[in-house]
């Protein structure tokens, strides 16, 4: 199957019900999937070629989801456009992969029309929501293709190496690279979402997109589609907005960076909202604190639980369930906490050493994974796959280990280790014990130059609302549970910590401030 077959099953079994709600509009089932096909249909009238790349600049929005599903039913590769992203970054990206359709937002219009000018290969754009952007509205595109036919595309097998999506990396350490994501790889990240986000309550599922649908809040809307879900579409992220979305709309599933969620958290009326309709609160981007996952179970009931993927191996290279989760709060395996989940049955993982060499469990080393959730590869820079595709296995550049039990840890980047007087610290272990203090909201751990030990370790912070700390007596704190080396030499407190467009921590930009113009990040 593809995946917009995965659609076409809900629309087939529940026609009728909501697919995308939100601003003020409803798509069923039944007109998304009619519109969708005019898309298509309007694409291939305009000289649409199977696998021509296909932005969607926008904002959350249910048009720019059906633009995103009619690529994929014209046979596309979607480029998820991120509008936090600076105008040419966007482009930059959106030129490399040889953008040929673009589909946009009035909400970011003079954006588009900036980046149109760096596409040479730009067959057509359109404008899903307005009618006098200089460029034909999603009508009137549509409109044009009432006569033309969609190609049955597909195979006896799926076609499932055809590109689905040119998908960017995060870029928090250079430029994106465009990741090839496959049929195969996408429908896999698909069946694994059908068995650990829905399992076997499959009825009356309403999931909420807050974070971008340029992220994974858009990757697994198909998920829920293929069992006749709601998708309620918010257009960013607002903790108050989200509780009244989860009690209005009866909430089941919602995906959510770590940031996002200890908002969330720590809302000050989030026990005056009913939030029993919840079945999973997923978190993922980054790792969780477990006094998080602790105080989580105790606001949202046993729904909490934790992923692990990247864009080559999108979501879920491992899963803790909210059954784990639940147990550890409790005092059941508490160490679970501190895992990212166990291995899913679509992928082999290793922890490799820089020969490639397999550790032994407990043992630190670079995470590698092998299966059908891992993509071809980054397109057109076969160096760069090869870089991760070492000794037989896909790199995923962080540091981890696996216990006798099978469970993943993370912790760190690779490239995120601080050596500090020939000592090798991760952020997250610093992070840690500074995110279980009640008066932190947020906080963000980085090496800075330091003449004496090569990198010195600071710890940026964010307070919660009215709450105050004594910058000396939080290293105290950190000592005591740390020890000299690894504790924080140094505290500066922020009222925000810098976010990429996906919502994840954006340590370049933090470093950018202490290491300047400096060649290179590391002492």
């Amino acid at each position: 199957m593809r995946p917009i077959d995965y659609f076409d099953r809900g629309a087939a079994i529940n026609p009728t019900r909501a697919f995308l709600i939100g601003g003020g509009k409803t798509y069923s089932f039944e007109d998304a999937k009619a519109l969708t096909e005019a898309i298509a249909r309007a694409l291939f009238a305009n000289g649409f070629v199977q696998g021509d790349s296909v932005a969607v600049y926008s904002p959350n929005d249910p048009a720019a989801v059906i633009c995103v599903f009619a690529s994929m039913r014209a046979g596309g590769a979607w480029v998820p456009v991120n509008v936090r992203n600076s105008v040419s970054s966007n482009a930059e990206y959106m030129a490399y992969v040889h953008t040929r359709w673009l589909f946009f937002h009035s909400a970011v219009a003079d954006q588009a029309r900036e980046v149109m000018k760096s596409l040479p290969e730009l067959k057509g754009a359109i404008c899903i929501d307005a009618e006098d952007c200089g460029v034909p509205s999603l009508d009137a595109f549509c409109e044009g293709g009432r006569e033309a036919v969609i190609p049955d595309w597909s195979d006896p097998f799926g076609a499932p190496d055809a590109v689905v999506s040119r998908w960017p990396t995060g870029g928090t350490t250079g430029p994106s690279k465009g990741v090839e994501i496959s049929n195969t790889t996408f429908v896999t990240m698909f069946e694994l979402g059908l068995r650990h986000y829905i399992g076997d309550r499959t009825e009356d599922i309403v999931h909420l997109a807050v974070a971008p649908i340029t992220h994974a809040a858009g990757a697994i809307i198909g998920i829920f589609a293929y069992e006749g879900g709601t998708t309620v579409v918010l257009p960013g992220f607002d903790a108050e907005e989200v509780l009244k979305s989860i009690e209005t709309h009866r909430v089941t599933h919602i995906f959510l960076p770590p940031t996002a969620y200890y908002a969330l958290l720590e809302h000050p009326d989030v026990g005056n909202y009913d939030l029993s309709s919840l079945r999973q609160v997923l978190i993922a981007a980054a790792p969780v604190s477990p006094d998080k996952f602790r105080r989580g179970v105790e606001v949202f009931g046993p729904v909490i639980c934790q992923c692990y993927g990247q864009a080559e191996a999108p979501m879920l290279i491992s899963m803790l369930s909210p059954e784990v989760v639940a147990a550890a709060a409790r005092g059941d395996k508490p160490e679970r906490l501190k895992s990212c989940g166990k291995v899913t049955s679509c992928t082999a993982v290793a922890i490799l050493d820089d020969q490639g060499n397999e550790l032994p469990v407990g043992e630190r080393g670079e995470i590698c994974c092998r299966g059908r959730l891992v993509t071809p590869g980054y397109f057109e820079k076969p160096e760069a796959t090869e870089e991760v595709r070492q000794f037989g296995w896909h790199h995923t550049g962080d540091i981890g280990y696996l216990d006798n039990d099978g469970y993943l840890y993370i912790v760190d980047r690779k490239k995120d280790m601080i050596i500090t007087g020939g000592f090798n610290v991760f952020a997250t272990e610093v992070e840690e014990p500074i995110l279980a203090m009640p008066e932190v909201l947020e906080c963000a751990v980085i090496g800075v130059p330091d003449d004496r030990w090569g990198e010195s370790i600071k710890a940026v912070i964010v307070l919660k609302p009215g709450a105050t700390l004594d910058a000396d007596a939080a290293v105290e704190r950190c000592r005591d549970k740390l020890g000299g080396v690894k504790s924080p030499k140094s505290i500066e407190f922020w009222s925000e910590i810098p976010k990429t467009g996906a919502g994840k921590t954006d340590k370049k930009a933090i470093r950018a401030k202490f290491w300047g113009d400096s060649e290179r990040g590391v002492n």
